[in-house]
């Protein structure tokens, strides 16, 4: 199905995934594309709009990035955010300056003009704005549409071209009235009809599964010969939904490999196993290599060796069991749309190829697999209302980010048996009492870090000198950036008591509320 898009010129803002999913979130489709992608290939798409995005840059900037001049051509309507308001001015004739007063957070947009990209707005309404720049004179050219206090043209229409453009921020969340904004732009402006649904995509890409990899019914048993479909399956959302989406195209041709790693938290392997194999009676091959895992990171404290062990161990593993399965031929990968994103096209040449995070490393090369990447068009959000839809279990869904090494990089130092109990013990007493106080889907990632010292504790009548163990909590909508979790004293209380009466080893318990920037969610 060609779905109408909406494409999105990057020209290097920091909300530019946000801009894509806010118009996903109107069921619109919509591609984030280099900022000099040329006009004639995006005709060839199902164009309904462009947004131009913000940007660091200033127009007038010797090297700037422009976008081709012809996109104006197209006859699709256009809507430039900051940077890319000022872009499409600059090009179309009006005069654009540093500010003397800059705008950088909220401020009040009158608006003058309430119809179009207005529409259904109150008179006045707050923005989020972050600009140096703005248009001094827009010359015969540009209707106002809409002012601030210090900015003249802080929304713009152009006369004879479908231009608009917004000195502000309607995809943030500071903008209150931008969902609106946006849906104006994509019904009103663009005549979108809203054919961006989950239900037609899992349809749509089960066909494009079977297409792929044999156009052949999913069925109980596989013919003698028939090409066989493997999965990573670590138990996270992107893996589960990817697996759930090839079961339901391919059926008993799909194999599902989970390596233990021996680093997962309490029961994940049980959970695994449970879902995929009882519950939907799919191929799942279970290798546990947790000895080589573990004898490997025997004395191996930097984080970076750490993760290159686990890398190449995760490998073997996965070479082991792959090579028992006759007939393998296609590899499934649970990539998503900023992995896309973020690894492609960085050399400004719109025509190159996307390169991919190969979930599994090297292993398509190395075995002759080809690609099966069915959520490679999905943000996160996304993948979870698929997996809902598929009717995979809300804990499976709703799971926060596991990172890939597991508990060997939440464990400051050396990896061991006892180390792995006691974060073991701490982190399922975490998850617990977040779950128990309802604030499990509140927030975004939540774990527990095993430091590297050791500090004085008073237990009864004894002196104690045991480990300490941090906990981190975070909100963010993108895990670009991230808040700490403000959770109530009185759970984070019962979080360290319980940790420090339950788990042996453990005297101590602390909270991190570091945002990011500057520290990371994880710790290594």
């Amino acid at each position: 199905m060609n779905h109408e898009t909406i494409a999105i010129l990057d020209f290097g803002s920091q909300y530019i995934q946000l801009i894509a999913r806010r118009v996903r979130e109107h069921n619109v489709f919509s591609q984030i594309v280099p900022a000099n992608t040329p006009a004639k290939l995006l005709a060839k798409e199902n164009l309904k709009g462009i947004i131009l995005s913000g940007g660091p840059a200033s127009v007038y900037d010797k090297d700037a990035i422009k976008c081709d001049e012809k996109i104006f051509d197209l006859g699709v309507p256009i809507l430039g955010i900051c940077y890319g308001m000022q872009l499409g001015c600059h090009i179309l004739g009006a005069k654009v300056v540093p500010a003397q007063n800059r705008e950088f957070g909220r401020t009040n947009l009158t608006i003058t003009r309430k119809t179009g990209l207005f529409a259904n707005l109150p008179d006045s309404t707050t923005v989020w704005a972050s600009h140096g720049d703005q248009i001094e004179d827009a010359g015969h050219y540009f209707l106002k549409l809409a002012h601030t206090k210090t900015c003249p043209f802080a929304a713009v229409k152009h006369k004879k071209k479908k231009f608009f453009g917004v000195q502000f921020h309607p995809e943030v969340s500071h903008t209150p009235k931008g969902p609106i904004i946006l849906k104006n732009f994509l019904y009103r402006l663009c005549g979108c009809s809203g054919d961006w649904k989950m239900s037609d995509f899992v349809g749509q890409t089960v066909k494009n599964i079977q297409k792929q990899v044999g156009n052949h019914t999913a069925r109980l048993g596989i013919a003698e010969g028939e090409a066989r479909v493997i999965c990573g399956l670590s138990g996270g959302v992107d893996s589960s939904v990817t697996a759930a989406l090839l079961h339901k195209a391919v059926g008993d041709r799909l194999v599902c490999i989970f390596v233990d790693n021996g680093l997962l938290r309490k029961n994940e392997r049980e959970e695994v196993i449970s879902t995929f194999r009882d519950h939907f009676h799919i191929d799942l091959r279970v290798v546990d290599w947790s000895k080589q895992f573990l004898d490997r990171l025997a004395g191996v404290a930097d984080p970076q060796q750490k993760r290159k062990i686990i890398g190449a161990e995760f490998i073997a593993a996965f070479r082991s069991e792959a090579s028992k399965i006759p007939n393998a031929k296609f590899l499934a990968q649970g990539t998503l749309y900023p992995d896309v994103i973020e690894s492609g096209a960085k050399d400004g040449n719109p025509a190159a190829n996307i390169k991919l995070h190969h979930n599994v490393g090297g292993l398509p090369k190395e075995l002759g697999f080809e690609l099966v990447e069915p959520l490679r068009d999905l943000f996160k959000d996304e993948v979870r209302v698929v997996g809902e839809y598929l009717g995979l279990p809300e804990d499976t869904v709703w799971r926060h980010p596991f990172p890939g090494p597991g508990l060997a990089v939440r464990i400051l130092g050396e990896v061991t048996p006892q180390q792995l109990e006691i974060l073991r013990a701490a982190d399922e007493i975490l998850i617990h009492e977040i779950k128990s106080a309802g604030l499990y889907r509140k927030i975004s990632q939540a774990l527990a870090i095993l430091l590297p010292v050791q500090t004085v504790g008073v237990m009864g009548d004894g002196r104690t000198f045991e480990n300490v163990i941090a906990i981190r909590a975070v909100e963010t909508p993108d895990f670009m950036t991230a808040d700490f979790s403000h959770i109530p004293y009185e759970v984070l209380g019962l979080i360290a008591s319980r940790i420090i009466n339950e788990v042996r080893g453990v005297n101590r318990v602390v909270y991190d509320i570091s945002s990011k920037p500057p520290a990371t969610i994880e710790w290594e």
